[in-house]
């Protein structure tokens, strides 16, 4: 590998993925070791609602707060975040996460290629400092289908709502 590459500074696109965005540093095609790296934001006041997908997912807060929904025997339980925190989530775990500060929580994400595929076909291009937008009916459908396609599981909303807080 060329270390040249190492401060890459080409603009990166900004994908918004029904209101938290993600932008790739590694696309899923550069990396021959198997992984992609996004930097993530969630927006202040936004969730992403129970799910979980093949492939792990890292987590490393950069900034801002932000509660991780850990799955346990007995249920769920949200854990607090702040920047420095870092969560790894296996294959097939079932997750959520929430923002309720007043600022956008944003960290890096390593996961695998084929997570990382997922987002490039599901997201929206936005510009980097656009303001989050409610998704339409059919931004939903699409990632719904999208989803399944990966064979992702999406909690239904009588699932979401049993989740304590989540529709808060």
């Amino acid at each position: 590998m060329d270390a040249s590459r190492g401060s890459n500074k080409k603009p990166h696109v900004v994908l918004d993925v029904l209101g938290p965005t993600v932008e790739f540093l590694v696309l899923p095609s550069e990396s021959a070791a198997g992984y992609c790296i996004m930097k993530g934001t969630i927006p202040p006041g936004v969730s992403v609602p129970l799910h979980s997908h093949p492939g792990d997912e890292s987590f490393f807060l950069l900034s801002g707060r932000l509660q991780a929904l850990d799955q346990r025997k007995d249920g769920f339980k949200w854990i607090n975040m702040n920047a420095g925190d870092f969560r790894h989530v296996a294959s097939e775990v079932r997750h959520a996460w929430k923002n309720e500060s007043d600022e956008p929580a944003v960290a890096i994400i390593v996961t695998t290629p084929r997570l990382g595929r997922f987002f490039q076909e599901v997201g929206r291009p936005v510009a980097p400092d656009a303001s989050p937008q409610a998704p339409s009916p059919a931004d939903v459908q699409r990632f719904a289908e999208v989803a399944a396609r990966y064979h992702h599981w999406l909690a239904s909303p009588e699932e979401n709502a049993a989740v304590p807080d989540l529709s808060a």
